[in-house]
């Protein structure tokens, strides 16, 4: 029986567009934020985003072989802005900031269609629901419920960013279970990835492991492709769920 259904955020609940244009908006930002802060970096914008991006992704190979999530002053002073050799300390006081800047402002974020009316569906359905979610940042998931107008349904949100863990590690499954009070072994997970999602719920024995079509996170999946790992479920709109919940509890 599923009781609770619980939700990855970005690529599930909604679409990431990456633009070049708002790439290098936000690394103007972040300079003249940095700069404010009596941090001057001698970078171009364009300079600061081929950085950012392959320190980005040095952290992310990192931080998925470990699965563990450090915190945003570590992130920024040791991945994100390394060949400057700031502090922690220095960019303690910004960290959390930059990190809500760096997945609210650098991309475009579109809700997915049907999103908040799924949501209100199986609330109605009577079943808890929550977020597991990878994030640099410990205010943006919170803060973006809210603007969604999703926050009064959900009895957890659980990010990396305060668990100090990452999906796939089954522990983030079991705190998330925990908090929603339903255990994972009666736990619908909704995501995007075989790498995170799907084999975050094989880890923690959640009952039914949903996966919504994202062609743009394919290649972060390449290595899990033909090796037997699979979704229960596959989707391509959330309005899809609440008829799967009814036939799994049937």
């Amino acid at each position: 029986m599923i009781r609770a259904v619980l939700f990855d955020v970005g690529g599930t609940l909604h679409e990431v567009h990456r633009e070049p244009e708002l790439e290098l908006a936000f690394c103007r930002e972040l300079l003249e934020k940095l700069s404010s802060s009596g941090i001057s970096l001698s970078v171009t914008p364009q300079e600061l985003l081929s950085l950012l991006h392959q320190n980005a992704e040095t952290y992310k190979r990192w931080s998925e072989g470990s699965r563990v999530e450090l915190p945003a002053p570590r992130i920024w002073s040791e991945y994100y802005l390394r060949q400057f050799q700031i502090s922690e300390e220095r960019l303690a006081p910004i960290a959390e900031e930059l990190s809500v800047w760096y997945d609210a402002h650098r991309v475009r974020n579109v809700p997915r269609p049907h999103m908040r009316e799924t949501i209100f569906r199986l609330r109605d359905m009577g079943l808890v629901q929550g977020i597991i979610s990878n994030m640099i940042s410990r205010t943006y998931v919170p803060g973006l419920v809210e603007q969604y107008g999703i926050r009064e349904c959900l009895s957890c949100v659980i990010v990396s960013a305060s668990a100090g863990i990452r999906k796939p590690d089954p522990a983030i499954f079991q705190m998330a279970a925990e908090a929603c009070g339903v255990p994972c072994g009666e736990m619908a997970y909704v995501g995007d990835t075989l790498s995170r999602d799907v084999l975050g719920c094989r880890n923690a024995g959640v009952a039914l492991s949903i996966q919504i079509q994202n062609p743009d996170m394919a290649f972060r999946d390449a290595a899990f492709v033909n090796t037997g790992l699979a979704p229960d479920v596959r989707i391509s709109d959330l309005a899809e769920i609440p008829d799967i919940i009814r036939t799994y509890n049937a």
